[in-house]
């Protein structure tokens, strides 16, 4: 067994953090650069331009990229061969508090009825870790801080097996999309239970662009409604579309949708009992 020390997690909590607050992963660049070569709309080039220069400046000054610097939420891989003597949700959660302290985020977690700010990101439920157990002997990290503004135009609907869930979602785009600063990245769950979905929908918008026929078919479908960069019409309203799925019951067919803006932010590192280092 691995033996994993908890201030290699704490250091790589926050290094990942401050990371994923700076720097987006060259595959979102080069999808953003795509999108801006193909596009027609005069005003739509301009803000693709902008959103570029914005990236650059950030990583080029190690300042975070969107002045909403997200809530802090994790995908944590634990390898089967990993032995851990404390507690990995307090770790990471001391992480995001250094991170916080440095600056690089701005104090985002409150409570959901009296409105406080707990002041340092963390609270019940917060950091938020998505936990899958896998292979190995080492333990990955990603940090996935989400903005409220895609976050807020995220939904979900409990549909007839009747429905089709591709106009459901379209339907539901068309109406919030131009407030989730676009363009966006797309997350679908699909089946499962009420709660799965939300959730396949979480895993779907952490993973990269599906290249199913669904997938490719509603990109070309969402981009054809003209919403365009900043809702403000364009050729490019989506960047990428994920589906996930899961078998659900008969009677029922529950679709989520959860929104990631162009900011589609993320950097992992992986922790072994040797120590840590950013992948």
């Amino acid at each position: 067994m691995a033996l994993l020390r908890r201030p290699d997690v704490v250091e790589a909590t926050e290094a990942v953090l401050c990371r994923a607050q700076i720097s987006l992963p060259g595959w979102v660049v080069r999808l953003i650069e795509n999108a801006l070569r193909r596009e027609r709309n005069e005003i739509a080039r301009y803000h693709l331009e902008a959103i570029l220069n914005n990236i650059r400046i950030a990583e080029s000054d190690a300042r975070p990229v969107c002045q909403d610097t997200g809530l802090p939420v994790f995908r944590v891989e634990i390898g089967e061969r990993c032995s851990l003597d404390f507690d990995l949700w307090e770790a990471i959660a001391e992480g995001v508090r250094m991170a916080t302290g440095k600056g690089m985020l701005r104090p985002n977690v409150v409570d959901p009825l009296s409105r406080s700010n707990t002041g340092d990101n963390t609270g019940p439920g917060m950091p938020c870790l998505i936990v899958d157990h896998v292979t190995g002997e080492s333990l990955r990290i990603t940090a996935f801080p989400k903005g409220a503004g895609s976050e807020n135009m995220s939904f979900l609907g409990m549909l007839n097996p009747a429905d089709d869930p591709f106009e459901y979602i379209l339907k539901n785009l068309a109406e919030r999309v131009s407030n989730a600063c676009p363009p966006v990245f797309v997350g679908i769950g699909m089946g499962g239970t009420f709660d799965q979905a939300a959730a396949l929908a979480k895993r779907a918008i952490m993973g990269v662009p599906g290249e199913s026929e669904e997938e490719l078919l509603l990109l070309e479908r969402i981009n054809g409604l003209g919403i365009g960069p900043m809702g403000l019409g364009g050729d490019t309203t989506a960047l990428g579309v994920r589906i996930e799925r899961a078998f659900c019951h008969t009677a029922s067919l529950p679709v989520a949708v959860n929104l990631q803006c162009w900011a589609n932010r993320r950097a992992t590192a992986r922790v072994t009992e040797d120590g840590w280092s950013i992948e």
